[in-house]
């Protein structure tokens, strides 16, 4: 029966997001348009289950969606081991996302930064780098958005505390956005 009960919850605040933040995802969605259209590049970052949204929708617009296009700049931050051990290693975990926005990041770009709380020293370091880079950032966040809320361009705040009814709407969210890009970038029909 909780399973159920975990439906009707995630039904009813999808509902609610839908009414509520309809302006800020259309917003995001036009950013994301813009970067693309301009020739700059996504990338996305997280911490568990959020790093693999980020990783998640970076292979949606870099592989495909629903229709039929070619790839779109997308990277997602969280999948180089060998650079996150090495800058948690010798500068520090709360460095992991920074340093390679520091390295990888230009102006033009877009960032997204997935978090459930908003209170990771990474994420908000990693908005602090994008920030003195140029690079307008948005962020999908919950419980109220942390201090992450007040580091980004734009922050897409889910009204809940359950951790994963967050990172259910964060993607449901990220799919939304993915639609709008794939109808402007498709060759055709899916």
């Amino acid at each position: 029966m909780t399973y159920f009960t975990d439906l009707i919850e995630l039904s009813d605040l999808a509902a609610v997001c839908a009414r509520e933040l309809a302006e800020p995802i259309a917003q995001a969605g036009s950013m994301v348009q813009e970067t693309l259209e301009d020739g700059g590049s996504l990338l996305f970052c997280g911490n568990g289950g959020s790093a693999a949204d980020a990783q998640h929708l970076a292979a949606e617009y870099i592989v495909r969606f629903k229709r039929s296009r070619g790839p779109l700049r997308a990277l997602a931050l969280t999948t180089d081991t060998s650079v996150i051990t090495a800058a948690a290693n010798d500068l520090s975990f709360a460095d992991v996302f920074a340093r390679q926005v520091e390295a990888l990041a230009r102006e033009g770009d877009l960032l997204f930064l997935h978090s459930t709380s908003g209170e990771s020293e990474n994420l908000i370091r990693a908005a602090t780098a994008a920030r003195s880079a140029k690079v307008r950032t948005v962020a999908l966040l919950a419980r109220g958005g942390g201090r992450l809320r007040t580091e980004v361009d734009l922050a897409v705040v889910i009204p809940t505390e359950t951790v994963a009814r967050a990172q259910e709407l964060h993607l449901a969210i990220g799919h939304a956005i993915c639609e709008r890009v794939d109808r402007h970038f498709s060759d055709g029909p899916s």
